[in-house]
């Protein structure tokens, strides 16, 4: 059995899980999210628990029932809490500035570089280097976050570029001098 699986998740207050055939929603204080769930795995809420069930033991619905349980949990804690992930912008002359619900970065390239914010999503910057990214969905904040980075990786002879808070990059050495 599912180590994770098979563990029931509590539904706190304020929030209500309803199970419709293989869609889950989730309501709470900052919003609403719907999970549909792949055949095998049932869901059923029971006693203020939710509980995911897998009828047999088949390859696909060993790896799918720890698999929706951490789903739905996700969705529960993000209606409640929510998820953020932080940027920084780290090189000479490399900035972000807020331009209303859209973002404008100066990454070295001969224009700036303006990123809208998908839906459900809010991009805050703090002084000119820091952004963050929030919503309800962890998938789509770690979404939006890594979109924005491919816009300009890290590099690994200075560290230029867009980078995670507390990201580490490992540097190299350049070439050698006379």
């Amino acid at each position: 059995m599912s180590r994770i699986g098979r563990l029931p998740i509590s539904i706190p207050a304020g929030v209500t899980v309803s199970v419709d055939g293989s869609a889950v929603s989730v309501k709470g204080p900052k919003g609403e999210l719907v999970l549909n769930v792949a055949s095998p795995i049932e869901v059923s809420v029971e006693d203020n628990q939710v509980v995911v069930s897998r009828p047999d033991d088949e390859r696909e619905s060993r790896s799918l029932h720890g698999l929706t349980r951490t789903l739905i949990h996700n969705d529960i804690i993000g209606v409640t809490e929510g998820y953020s992930k932080g940027l920084e912008v780290v090189g000479t002359g490399y900035r972000v500035a807020q331009k209303g619900t859209s973002v404008e970065f100066a990454l070295g390239f001969s224009h700036p570089v303006i990123v809208e914010a998908p839906a459900g999503i809010t991009l805050t910057v703090e002084g000119n280097n820091k952004l963050t990214v929030t919503g309800i969905s962890k998938q789509a904040v770690g979404e939006a976050a890594a979109n924005i980075r491919k816009i300009r990786k890290p590099e690994p002879y200075k560290g230029k570029g867009v980078r995670y808070a507390g990201e580490v990059v490992r540097r190299k050495a350049g070439k050698a001098g006379k």
